[in-house]
């Protein structure tokens, strides 16, 4: 009668969508404070400039070609409610695009996960962003001296609905970018026209059809248009959907979650 070896208990693998820790997102989001913002002089102040810069410029261009904007009366405030949310997702969307690329040498440890690296930098760029849009929001006001009745569940739905669609296009992009090099350079031609069509410069009901009835698939129409009715109580915007827009933010994020969590390692390991 021969006796099997008895072998030693193996040590059982961190899940891939498991947290590492409580400490590992802080510390990965510390990190990128102090990589990001930490080397440049301007740091935080540079988030701010970037859409005032833009306000202003789009303020100086149009103010000379139209006696008021499409709603209201203020051509900057216009402008920041589209361009904001707009800036909002596209920051929060590439970051977390690229967050296994800008964490990966630490992905080797197996306390640090995949899904750790993408929880710290959307928490950190969102607040981030969210930050910059009262900032800028609150100094056009306070600078023209605006009278406005702003309802903020509204504008906090839009900006909610902002950073769901960044982070479910962001999470399906960070696979897509890692599998596939060429995507991120496809994926910045495809997408360069919404700033364009996501109706910043102009009201989703001036567009004629059968445009309008196109353009309502692009979900940040709806994020622009949800920021817009905070802003402006007159504004009712009855095509906004932002069951549509959580949806499409779901889908990216569920399939992304499921890709990411199958070829995680041999992202890491290429």
């Amino acid at each position: 009668m021969t006796t099997q070896p008895l072998s030693a208990p193996q040590r059982p693998r961190p899940a891939p969508l498991a947290l590492g820790s409580l400490r590992t997102v802080p510390a990965l989001m510390l990190r990128e404070m102090s990589t990001t913002y930490g080397r440049s002089a301007f740091g935080y102040l540079w988030a701010v400039l970037e859409p005032a810069a833009g306000i202003v410029l789009l303020t100086l261009a149009f103010s000379f070609a139209f006696r008021s904007p499409p709603i209201g009366t203020n051509f900057p405030i216009f402008y920041a409610s589209g361009m904001l949310p707009f800036l909002m997702y596209l920051h929060v969307s590439q970051k977390v695009a690229t967050a296994i690329r800008f964490s990966k040498p630490l992905l080797f440890y197996p306390r640090v996960t995949f899904a750790d690296a993408l929880l710290a930098r959307f928490l950190l760029n969102a607040l981030t962003q969210v930050a910059v849009f009262m900032i800028v929001l609150t100094s056009i006001i306070v600078i023209f001296n605006l009278n406005m009745i702003i309802d903020p569940v509204a504008v906090i739905l839009g900006i909610g609905m902002a950073l769901m669609l960044a982070v479910g296009i962001g999470t399906l992009n960070c696979f897509l970018m890692s599998m596939f090099p060429g995507w991120e350079r496809l994926w910045g031609i495809l997408t360069r026209p919404l700033f364009i069509i996501s109706c910043i410069f102009f009201l989703f009901e001036v567009v004629p059809q059968p445009l309008q009835d196109y353009l309502w698939f692009n979900p940040l129409v709806h994020v622009v248009g949800q920021v817009r009715t905070g802003i402006y109580p007159t504004y009712s915007g009855d095509y906004i959907s932002p069951l549509y827009v959580m949806s499409v933010s779901l889908i990216c994020l569920f399939f992304g979650l499921l890709l990411l969590r199958r070829y995680s390692r041999q992202i890491v390991n290429d």
